[in-house]
């Protein structure tokens, strides 16, 4: 296997390390991309993880020389229903992954190849970079040892800007607090707010919820639409969705 990836990766072929870095698929030959169903690919320490498109993936891989395979038998994944399209983009998606025998980086793209050297998928960096980018919370951690989702018909926000400072609706009040960020380390600052009472306790009590969380986060996690940010342990803090409107 690992010869037939090299041979297919080319002579003078640019094979940077594949770990640590996050992509976001491009092109599937033959196949159109679904809008609004992102399929991703995270290479961590001899693991990767990422999306479909429709449902979680996770599995092992080895990468040396620009040969590439990934889990033998396939990859480990979660079983949610899909609309028709983004299910058969999904199965494309894990083929060419089952297919990948090499690897090579071209700029900002990677290449997945087959045994014979056909390009099976192409795949966009991803920055990790959060200023300048907009969320919508999906999910807080309530501070009892719980990750629940917000209450019916409320809102939270969070947006970074390029001087180091956060903001959005806490779900009744605004807030805004200074960030840092290096590499997947995040950290906030304590977060200035507005003081009007919250139409509820079930709304006062979710925004006491997220400051803390907010105060908490000690990495982020940025894939395709998704961000998760965690707390020093690991735990998850906050889930985020990409917010695109203006």
């Amino acid at each position: 296997m690992l010869v037939a990836g090299c041979a297919a990766a080319g002579p003078g072929a640019d094979v940077p390390p594949l770990e640590g870095t996050a992509w976001v698929l491009a092109a599937l030959p033959g196949s159109d991309l679904v809008a609004g169903a992102p399929a991703t690919l995270r290479f961590e320490p001899g693991r990767v993880t990422g999306s479909d498109g429709c449902n979680r993936y996770g599995g092992s891989y080895t990468a040396q020389g620009g040969a590439l395979a990934f889990t033998p038998g396939g990859m480990a994944s979660t079983r949610m229903a899909c609309p028709t399209a983004v299910t058969a983009q999904a199965d494309a998606f894990m083929a060419a992954l089952a297919a990948a025998r090499a690897y090579r980086v071209e700029g900002q793209r990677l290449l997945l190849l087959a045994a014979d050297g056909s390009l099976r998928a192409t795949l966009a960096a991803q920055s990790q970079a959060l200023a300048g980018t907009r969320w919508r919370v999906t999910a807080i951690h309530n501070g009892q040892g719980a990750v629940a989702s917000l209450v019916a018909g409320s809102t939270v926000t969070l947006a970074f800007d390029a001087d180091g400072r956060a903001s959005g609706s806490a779900g009744c009040n605004g807030f805004s607090a200074g960030y840092v960020q290096s590499g997947t380390q995040l950290r906030f600052q304590p977060a200035a707010t507005a003081r009007r009472m919250c139409p509820g306790d079930a709304l006062m009590q979710q925004e006491l919820a997220f400051l803390r969380a907010l105060e908490g986060v000690a990495t982020m996690r940025l894939e395709g639409a998704r961000l998760e940010l965690r707390t020093g342990s690991g735990a998850l803090a906050l889930a985020l969705e990409r917010d695109d409107k203006p």
